[in-house]
């Protein structure tokens, strides 16, 4: 089906109806919960326009195991709908949001501009705190960039339609929350390749891939520096020397996509 509204995406996921909940989340459970410094309340306040619980996926739901080791306890996974007055600082929102929900949790951020809609999607692994058993540790947060569903590029379109609940792994929780995290790796990748693929599905995979991703991230912003620094400098001697920085880390990066 064709994707063109925040509603047509929700269709698309196919989530069971035992698994919908779709129930207002008050902004008051957030400053119950304590996890909020002042610029967290700030956003809170501003930024967002109301938060729905969408989805609760659980054993009794739907047929996926919970699991459980050492670090992690993935029993079951929300997702929630954040609608928001601004976009500026979704990062922000989805930071104090899965501070303050102690289990897995997918963010569906969306944003409507002149009658169009965006959407971002936003993941965060969470592991027990080892020094308190009853606290968690937010790990890595991985984010999409804003898609707007009128002009979607293929590689984004691939993505939404992976995204579809039949499409992830029902071997346990924590590969199907997994799974949304790889597809969200995957969508920010093609960016750079121009690809949107899903055959590193590896958990080693999946971890290199981001740090990879990462490290691609940080060189385009180094070369950008030097190139606005080329563009100022008088010197010769040290347009040479910049120009050969530039092309060693455009070396990088050319080698990090190869093996994205």
């Amino acid at each position: 089906m064709d994707i063109r509204s925040l509603e047509d995406f929700l269709d698309s996921l196919r989530v069971p109806e035992s698994c919908q909940l779709n129930k207002p989340v008050y902004k008051k459970m957030f400053l119950d919960m304590g996890a909020l410094d002042a610029t967290d309340k700030a956003c809170l306040k501003n930024d967002v326009s109301k938060i729905r619980w969408l989805y609760t996926f659980k054993p009794a739901t739907i047929n996926i195991p919970a699991y459980k080791d050492a670090e992690r306890e993935y029993d079951e996974v929300a997702v929630l709908l954040v609608d928001l007055n601004s976009p500026k600082r979704m990062k922000r929102v989805s930071s104090f949001i899965q501070r303050s929900i102690p289990y897995p949790v997918v963010v569906i951020f969306s944003y409507a501009m002149a009658g169009q809609d965006s959407i971002a999607v936003a993941v965060s692994d969470k592991r027990i705190n080892q020094a308190d058993k009853e606290k968690w540790v937010v790990e890595d947060s991985v984010f999409t960039d804003w898609i707007d569903l009128q002009a979607q590029s293929k590689e984004e379109a691939a993505f939404l339609r992976s995204l579809a609940i039949n499409n992830l792994s029902y071997k346990n929780f924590w590969d199907f929350y997994r799974s949304f995290t790889e597809r969200v790796i995957a969508v920010n990748c093609a960016e750079h390749t121009g690809s949107f693929g899903l055959d590193r599905a590896e958990k080693a995979d999946q971890v290199d891939r981001l740090v990879q991703l990462k490290e691609l991230e940080r060189l385009e912003a180094s070369k950008a520096e030097l190139a606005n620094k080329l563009k100022k400098e008088k010197q010769m001697r040290r347009q040479i020397d910049l120009n050969t920085k530039i092309k060693l880390i455009k070396d990088q990066i050319s080698a990090i996509k190869g093996r994205l």
